[in-house]
């Protein structure tokens, strides 16, 4: 006799067959993942763990879960900025690749999550000096990108890889990664990789893809303001963040540290100052440093202190040397000479030279003691205090300064001040004999004035000066900065193009 199913397990075998497709999937980005994401991207880091745990019990195949562990390693490892738990945590990366591999090859998470999986180790091990490891995770995560862009063009998330690897490619200066992805024909593409970008970001709110919205506004601000130095770094960031809930510690971050890298120095302290805290947030001691940062900016010594509680909390490698120099910089401003050698002792024989950071403070060091009026002007030029920075230099006389780096800063910093006010006559006036001075100095100024010129040629639509000041600029070699600076140069002569 032929066998049948029960009625009520034949009407539940028809009602799974007509089921939409993506409840089979195991890529399964339920409510359970989406919160875990979304409390990830606050840095909520333990709360998000807890719930990616309990999803991993109740679903173990579901292999959106191994993406979000790493995703939580990441950002870990970005607040930490600890070596310890860089190699305890880097161990696990082959066996969430190979869980992701082995699942549904229909889905586009499938590749995608591969893809990030490796950026996000290649964007880590770029902190602790790992640059051809990082380049070879760059290499795979663009091939399953560009794969994935051909099997599901219609699935957005491409784009944020895809314009992440364009721009930093597109920017990079010669050098170990830049060679080995040339090696494999891999190369980037600045303007591509901005909008891309941008489209993204300004496009995902309206679409299925609205989760994503606040990582994609991490990782643009970020090129904007550290890859591509974008004069539209501050509009920018502060435009895409504002739609973010200020209960994200994150969007604090990205927020403070633009404001501070783009001149916007009162706005960085107030964000800093009102940033959510509380337990359930992961602890992040460079946001102590940032403020340290941003007060001394002013002139403000209680940076001391913030300076202090990043050094006592820090268990990172970077930041250590500049913390110190810092703390020696505002000891000398004070008139306080032993305070100073005593930091400037620190900045010789504890922390890493790693970070570009510190390498220069180790620089700034081997250069000897500062100018004083002339560290004011800088530190308040970096604060965007432009006119108290003016009249600093205007209380200093140029025949004054013995020193040839002391007077190349000097009609540097005029320069720069000149430039930010909108003086662009007196700002290439100065800058050109800070670049007459400075050549072979290792100083920066004398190349980031050639820059800086070529910049204000450009925007007079005078290209035949400009080229020739990026080629200055990039002709000047061993000297701080010369890598960023060559960068972006470099990029300057091909947007000129």
């Amino acid at each position: 006799m032929k066998s049948t199913l029960p009625m009520n397990k034949l009407f539940f075998a028809l009602f799974l067959l007509f089921l939409p497709g993506s409840l089979f999937a195991k890529f399964d980005f339920n409510a359970n993942c989406l919160k875990a994401y979304g409390l990830i991207f606050e840095l909520k880091l333990n709360a998000a763990r807890q719930i990616i745990a309990a999803e991993k019990r109740s679903n173990p195949k579901n292999s959106i879960v191994p993406l979000l562990e790493n995703y939580a390693d990441f950002f870990q490892l970005l607040c930490s900025d600890s070596k310890d738990e860089f190699e305890r945590l880097k161990g696990h990366k082959n066996a969430r690749l190979d869980q992701i591999e082995d699942d549904d090859a229909q889905s586009p998470y499938r590749l995608y999550a591969q893809a990030e999986i490796n950026l996000q180790w290649a964007l880590i091990r770029g902190r602790f000096g790992e640059q051809f490891n990082a380049a070879m995770e760059i290499k795979k995560a663009n091939v399953y990108l560009q794969e994935n862009t051909k099997k599901f063009p219609s699935f957005q998330l491409n784009a944020k890889g895809l314009g992440l690897i364009n721009a930093v490619l597109g920017s990079l200066p010669d050098g170990l990664m830049k060679s080995t992805l040339s090696t494999f024909g891999i190369k980037g593409n600045v303007k591509t990789g901005l909008a891309m970008m941008q489209r993204l970001a300004t496009g995902l709110p309206a679409s299925s893809f609205e989760p994503f919205y606040e990582e994609v506004v991490f990782y643009y601000a970020f090129v904007l303001t550290d890859v591509t130095h974008s004069e539209n770094a501050y509009a920018e960031t502060t435009k895409y963040v504002s739609r973010i809930s200020d209960t994200s510690l994150l969007k604090s971050y990205l927020k403070a540290y633009v404001c501070a890298k783009r001149g916007h120095n009162e706005e960085a302290i107030t964000t800093l100052g009102a940033k959510p805290t509380g337990p359930q947030y992961q602890s992040f001691p460079y946001l102590d440093y940032l403020m340290g940062i941003a007060r001394l900016n002013k002139l403000d010594m209680s940076a001391a202190a913030h300076f202090n509680k990043f050094l006592q909390s820090n268990k990172g490698v970077s930041y250590i040397k500049d913390s110190y120099l810092h703390l020696a910089w505002i000891e000398l401003i004070s008139g306080d000479g032993k305070g100073y050698n005593q930091n400037i002792a620190k900045v010789k024989g504890v922390g890493y030279a790693i970070h570009e950071r510190d390498k220069q403070a180790l620089q700034e060091v081997a250069a000897g003691v500062p100018n004083v009026g002339l560290l004011k002007a800088r530190l308040l030029f970096d604060g965007g205090y432009y006119s108290k920075s003016m009249e600093i230099l205007a209380g200093i006389k140029a025949e004054d300064l013995t020193a040839v780096k002391d007077k190349t800063e000097y009609y540097y910093r005029l320069g720069r001040n000149s430039d930010e006010l909108g003086k662009w006559d007196a700002a290439l006036e100065n800058y050109q004999k800070a670049v007459n001075y400075g050549k072979g100095l290792k100083a920066y100024f004398s190349a980031k004035s050639a820059l800086s010129m070529g910049k204000i040629y450009m925007m007079k639509k005078s290209y035949p000066q400009a080229r020739t000041c990026f080629n200055t600029a990039i002709n000047m070699k061993g000297h701080q900065y010369e890598n960023s600076i060559e960068s972006e140069a470099r990029d300057s002569l091909k947007r000129m193009n």
